[in-house]
């Protein structure tokens, strides 16, 4: 049985979502085809040159440039930054430190602590229904 008949088979967009690289950067026939489950596994385990030189440098998509600059995709859409950035890019961003950015950087450090802040209550509560 091949893969695409057991639905095993993921659109372009998919597998580049999942190897966390922009899509339009991809090669063309990456961009065109289908993506096997076991061709995006072998994609993750032995990276071909053109998947390594788009994870180093770029341009990379929405949630790793957030990511990258600590930030949320939110917090990138508030500041205006709807395009792919490469990692020169990114870097450049980091040491001009612009106002928005590090708005954004405490926003989502308060985020994350109010996270841990649940998180700890509910185990807290569970604790004392056991």
């Amino acid at each position: 049985m091949s893969s695409q008949q057991t639905g095993q088979t993921m659109k372009p967009a998919t597998a580049a979502k999942k190897l966390g690289v922009y899509l339009p950067a991809t090669p063309a026939e990456f961009q065109e085809g289908v993506v096997s489950r076991a061709e995006l596994n072998e994609l993750q385990a032995n990276p071909p040159e053109w998947l390594r030189e788009l994870r180093s440098n770029g341009p990379h998509p929405r949630p790793v440039v957030a990511a990258k600059l600590g930030v949320s995709i939110s917090g990138l859409a508030r500041a205006g930054v709807s395009e792919a950035l490469t990692t020169e890019q990114i870097e450049a961003l980091k040491q001009e430190r612009p106002e928005w950015l590090e708005k954004e950087r405490a926003t989502q450090a308060e985020v994350r602590k109010e996270s841990v802040r649940i998180k700890n209550l509910k185990k807290e509560k569970d604790a004392e229904r056991d």
